[in-house]
């Protein structure tokens, strides 16, 4: 049978990913002064104005408008002509977490001497074997699109580069498996002296063929380069930003499900992040293993209480071993309560800011803890197959 199957990815410099960047840049800030703050901070951004609100309860000392700046210039925001650049207006509106949640938070209903979920929801993790990373290829291609894109950038190497982008990539398949791409689409923010001939025949060049396999190029795929034929304006300039858009380009481009909570601003007492990247690595170690070809976890959890109220296993008919069995191994390996996760992957550290953008999953450019498969709980479920 053959389908097709799209995602995409954003830059860096994107409106969203910039928000994203600043509330995960406060969070990294906070956790290092004091790594059992509570953040649930949200940001947007426009023409020349950042607003920062949401709830933080914290010992730290953190100057966020001050680390706002900083991202807003290392995204590469420095100049006044792109309608948006380090010297925004920025505005806090921020108080303590509310004392009804804390309170599910600081003890569990079931167990007072453990920490309660932070709110209700269900999350998902996912992996797949169609990329070395065990990531969807159409978001591992588009990703890879937009990382170059913002290296060029950073380098120089395409000067008239300006820091907004995004990319589209379209698998065909055959059987379940990407046999090629079938269309790209690429939309790269510039400087308005750059002939739109010119910045095509430099983008395929440069960014579109290295980045992609030259054996799933074919002579039918179809490239839509900057397709509107100017994009000078960009960034908050020309689309709000705000925290939290870009879910599906954070976690699995769309080809698995996706419970609704975004990550970015929220600290890991928040399962919508917690599980969400406990239940990826879990996932992972599966596919890794070798007993699923592609695997998704679903957990739910109940506000103010710490064990997930139910744990499901899909494996798409290309388990080795029973779903029942994998629900088995997860609960003898893994503490799904929020303190157990936050233990396991080390989730009180500052690592979320260089996950703000370019994914939460799948990264080979960065080391995040949750990425790094457990040799002990890898080699009992190699035992079971």
């Amino acid at each position: 049978m053959r389908k097709y199957f799209t995602s995409e990815s954003v830059s860096d410099g994107h409106p969203d990913k910039i928000c994203d960047q600043i509330a995960d840049g406060i969070l990294d800030e906070l956790l290092r002064q004091d790594p059992y703050s509570r953040s649930a901070c949200e940001v947007t951004a426009e023409s020349g104005s950042v607003h920062i609100m949401g709830e933080i309860t914290t010992k730290a000392d953190a100057d966020y408008i001050r680390a706002a700046r900083k991202i807003i210039r290392e995204a590469g925001y420095t100049k006044a002509e792109y309608g948006f650049d380090d010297n925004a207006s920025i505005t806090c509106s921020l108080h303590e977490q509310s004392p009804d949640i804390a309170m599910g938070v600081d003890s569990s209903f079931a167990d007072e001497s453990t920490t309660g979920a932070g709110d209700q929801g269900m999350m998902f993790g996912y992996a797949v074997n169609e990329s070395e990373e065990y990531m969807p290829l159409t978001l591992s291609l588009s990703r890879k699109l937009v990382m170059s894109l913002s290296d060029a950038r950073k380098s120089g190497k395409l000067p008239f580069l300006r820091p907004d982008g995004k990319s589209q990539v379209t698998l065909e398949y055959e059987g379940g498996k990407p046999v090629r791409i079938d269309t790209v689409v690429l939309s790269a923010q510039h400087d308005p002296d750059i002939e739109l001939e010119d910045l095509r025949k430099s983008l395929m060049e440069n960014i579109i063929i290295p980045s992609l396999p030259e054996n799933m190029l074919t002579e039918n795929t179809k490239y839509y380069i900057n397709p509107t034929g100017r994009f000078v304006l960009g960034g908050p300039a020309a689309d709000t930003g705000l925290t939290g858009r870009k879910i599906i380009a954070d976690t699995y481009g769309g080809y698995a499900h996706h419970g609704g909570g975004a990550f970015s601003g929220k600290d890991a007492t928040k399962v919508d992040r917690s599980a969400a990247l406990a239940l990826r690595n879990i996932a992972k170690t599966i596919v890794a293993s070798g007993a699923a070809d592609e695997c998704e976890i679903q957990a739910a959890y109940a506000i103010g209480v710490a064990d997930p109220v139910s744990l499901a296993v899909l494996t798409f008919s290309s388990g080795k071993i029973s779903e029942d069995a994998l629900v088995r191994w997860i609960m003898d390996h893994y503490d799904l309560r929020p303190e157990g996760m936050i233990r396991q992957f080390s989730l009180r550290s500052p690592v979320y800011r260089q996950s703000a953008s370019f994914g939460a999953f799948g990264r080979t450019d960065v080391t995040l803890p949750w990425e790094v498969i457990d040799a002990g709980a890898l080699e009992d479920l190699k035992a079971l197959l």
